[in-house]
């Protein structure tokens, strides 16, 4: 089961204070580590890539609660704070923001071989390429991607969090991905999708109403290109809105006799396989999908994939100035569970019965 959530967020400037941030890093370990203990890996994944748990996790740490860059931080001190625990929990965390996120390859290859998972690890590789096209190229919102994590166990659960920023608005858009199983990752509707921002048009590929124009799509890639073009020329004009997503640009005999080329030696399967051809992008992509609207009669969904939470305080002093004391206790109370745990104290259930009276004040 495919399990995926959007988020949009407003960019705001400035960065996180390093001396937050270390505290983001004990804390959300704290959290993080009693989630482990108690209900294992697969659940430890399924939160961390879950939209409202996430956001929650963010505004819990502190930080923006509705900015772009509580992805970027909170996702840069989770791996941080379970990176000295990833042998010992089974669960790994890679990519990051920017360059990290272009890392995120061979950090997978790298914790493959050191964990001897070299089959698991070549399988990540391919659905953290794979989940990164899907919401760059085939989901085409306008949003461009920039921040990629990828987070699998020994067990072979995997999550994905990543965002993509729209330069027109300002606004950044986060992408969740879960699985418990792996299927067929282009015919999954979106689910649980939250949102301030609804564009009109869309052009999404692995929405179900779009699986017609998926299989258009590769029927297309195996007719001679001679005819397709014949088909294309037309005997009376053709008359596009000024305002449409696909335009006549997307039509160029160039643009569509360089994706025959691309793609002739090696005749994708799949959508998915189509996806995974360097080279084949959003334009690429666009012209596929008018060209077999137009010869097969099919429709592609042009609709947006599009559905927050605070304790400690607010970074910018949002909804209220960080408390600093009750962010302390906090930590040092997870910490001090965390060591009774480990000593067996106590039962797990009488310490998490424990953690509602933190927060009432």
């Amino acid at each position: 089961m495919i399990i995926k959530n959007i988020v949009d967020l407003p960019l705001h400037g400035g960065k996180c204070p390093s001396w937050l941030f270390e505290k983001m890093v004990r804390l959300s370990r704290s959290i993080l580590l009693l989630v482990y203990r108690e209900f294992g890996s697969k659940e430890l994944i399924k939160r961390l890539t879950d939209p409202f748990w996430f956001q929650a996790l963010g505004c819990l740490l502190g930080f923006d609660w509705h900015s772009s860059g509580l992805t970027t931080t909170v996702g840069g001190a989770i791996k941080e704070a379970l990176k000295p625990y990833f042998k010992e929990l089974g669960i790994y965390i890679c990519g990051g923001k920017g360059k990290k996120a272009l890392k995120t390859p061979e950090e997978i290859i790298y914790w493959g071989e050191k964990e001897a998972l070299p089959q698991k690890a070549e399988k990540f590789l391919t659905l953290s390429r794979l989940t990164a096209r899907i919401d760059n190229n085939a989901i085409q919102d306008g949003f461009q991607l920039y921040f990629h994590l990828f987070i699998f166990s020994k067990d072979g659960y995997w999550g994905v969090v990543q965002q993509g920023m729209d330069e027109k608005t300002c606004y950044a858009r986060r992408y969740h991905w879960y699985s418990e199983k792996i299927i067929n990752l282009c015919k999954e509707p979106h689910t649980g999708i939250v949102s301030c921002i609804r564009k009109k048009e869309v052009l999404n590929l692995v929405a179900s109403e779009s699986e017609p124009a998926q299989v258009s799509i590769i029927n297309l890639l195996r007719e001679d290109f001679s005819k397709i073009l014949k088909e294309l020329t037309p005997k009376t004009y053709l008359i596009f809105k000024k305002d449409h997503y696909l335009n006549p640009q997307d039509f160029s005999y160039q643009s569509l006799k360089k994706i025959w080329e691309k793609t002739y030696q090696n005749l994708p399967s799949e959508f998915k396989d189509l996806l995974l051809i360097p080279g084949i992008g959003a334009k690429a992509l666009r012209a596929l999908t008018l060209t077999s609207e137009l010869i097969y009669n099919v429709k592609a969904s042009r609709k947006d994939p599009v559905i927050y939470s605070y304790a400690h305080g607010g970074k910018d002093g949002q909804p209220y100035k960080l408390n600093k004391n009750l962010y302390n206790t906090t930590i040092q109370e997870l910490e001090e569970i965390l060591q009774k745990l480990k000593l067996a104290d106590f039962t797990k259930i009488e310490y998490f019965r424990k953690l509602y009276k933190l927060f009432n004040y």
